[in-house]
Order: structure tokens, then sequence, then C-alpha cells
């Protein structure tokens, strides 16, 4: 496997966004998503690209968004090459649903707190909870998104959509946990969008990758304590060592974290697929 990278795309198509990881283009009622390897901490884009990171997410999220279908249609049209896809261009619902199985991250910070997170009393970090629950937040375009209450998704997006999408989200996490685990990887929590086409609600944007969920290896799985993911969780533990301010310019990532990182990416897809990359 080559260890170029690609951050950059230009192609002789009107640009129609260029996100943190992927260049959207237009091409009227469709868009050509092209995953490139660049790789955001703090919501900082880093100078380093991660070899095969797009690919690994491109080909994963294609890999979820054919195994849902039966639950709910997808944007994908077309799988072009490895890290490109060609969607169907929807309304997108400007809310990511975060489907949380385990507590950790930011729910187990506002647990700690005892503000009102309704889960029972006494559990530990990294603990499965009873049952899977929803945390939407806001998608914000620049600076971190902020939860939601499920009374201000129903103003946004009507009690009908609101409930069509929490029982297809709590689907789709129950689907992908049960084939991850028996692959040795827990899914600790994921998010995940929709938009409007033709007034139906399909799945969009990414599904079930390294960049969009917290996947843990089961068998390094213990309660109470920070677990192993395959993330990026390494780039942000290095910029954390190194006392980063976490605004832009970032800095350079070493060699040795951006192979560990490549290699997590790739691992996540070949141990969540069972194919080889």
């Amino acid at each position: 496997m080559s260890n170029e990278v690609l951050l950059e795309t230009s192609l002789p198509l009107p640009l129609f966004k260029k996100g943190k990881v992927r260049d959207l283009y237009d091409l009227g009622g469709k868009l050509l998503i092209v995953s490139t390897d660049r790789i955001s901490a703090f919501d900082v884009v880093l100078p380093n690209g991660i070899p095969h990171k797009g690919e690994a997410l491109n080909r994963l999220s294609a890999y979820w968004f054919n195994e849902t279908r039966n639950i709910i249609e997808n944007h994908v049209l077309d799988v072009v090459d490895p890290r490109t896809v060609l969607v169907k261009k929807t309304d997108p619902i400007k809310i990511e649903f975060v489907v949380r199985g385990y507590i950790y991250g930011s729910l187990w910070e506002k647990y700690q707190k005892r503000k009102q997170t309704g889960l029972p009393k006494g559990l530990k970090k990294a603990e499965k909870l009873p049952t899977p629950i929803l945390t939407p937040t806001t998608k914000a375009e620049t600076g971190h998104d902020v939860e939601l209450a499920r009374v201000d998704v129903l103003k946004k997006i009507g009690r009908d959509e609101a409930t069509e999408i929490e029982e297809v989200c709590l689907k789709i996490y129950e689907l992908a946990s049960k084939k991850a685990e028996a692959n040795g990887i827990i899914i600790a929590d994921t998010k995940m969008e929709c938009g409007f086409s033709d007034k139906e609600i399909i799945l969009i944007d990414e599904l079930l990758t390294p960049d969009s969920s917290r996947f843990w290896s089961l068998d390094k799985y213990k309660v109470g304590i920070d677990q192993f993911s395959f993330d990026k969780q390494s780039v942000r533990d290095y910029l954390e060592k190194i006392g980063w301010n976490k605004r832009p310019p970032a800095p350079t990532l070493p060699d040795h974290v951006v192979k560990e990182t490549s290699k997590k990416y790739v691992e996540a897809y070949q141990r969540l697929t069972g194919r080889k990359f």
C-alpha cells in the first residue's frame, strides 16, 4: 500500500462545499463527494494527511449504507472509486443524531457533574447503558456542536419526522453493534445525519466510520477506565501532550503518530467489514 496522501482536490467541476475532510462537487441534482486524507482535531485541520484515511472512511461508509438499506434509504447512487461517491443532493436536516450505548466522553462529564441525563445512579466510566439513548446536537459550521433537547428537535423538524429518525437511528445502532461485536469491536457511540429527498427522509453524510463513531476493541474493554479506540485519539493525545493552544495554525504531526493513526483506520475497516483493505 502506498503512503502517499491526498490533501487537496481540484476537479473541473463547480465546488459545492469544502469540509474538514470531504470535498463536494456540484452536479446539479447530484453531488460528487471525495474523501481526502485530511485530518482535523479540536475543529482545526492539521497540516499532515493520514495515509489511507479517506479511502477507509469512504469504503466503510459505503459498506454500512448498503448494510442498512432495509432500515432506511440513503443518498448513495454510485461508488465511483475507493475514495469517491456520487450521491443524491438533499435538503439536509441541520441536526446530528448521536446514539450512545456507553457512558463516555461528554455524556460522562455531564453525568459526573450531576447534570440532568435521565440515567440511573452509580454508573462507571465506559459502562454499557441499560438501553441506548439518543442525544441530538446542533450541526455547527464552526466551533462546537451544542446538545439539543427533544423539544428543540420537535420544533425544528416536527414530531412525526423526529420520531421516525429516532427509531431509524436506534435500529441502525442495534444492527451495527451486533455485527461489530461479532468482529471484536464495540460501537460506544455514533452520529448520524439525515436529509429530505422528495419529502422522504434519507440517511446522508457518512455512516459508522472512525470519524463519526467511537470504536473500542472488545478484548481490551474494561469498565471504569479510558478505552483503546480505533480513531484519531492518538492525534488528540499528542496535541494535548505538546500543549498546543487548539488555535490555527496547527502543528505538524510526527511520523509515529501519523503511522499509528493510519493503521487504526485501516484496521477498523478490515475488522468491521471482514474485507481486506
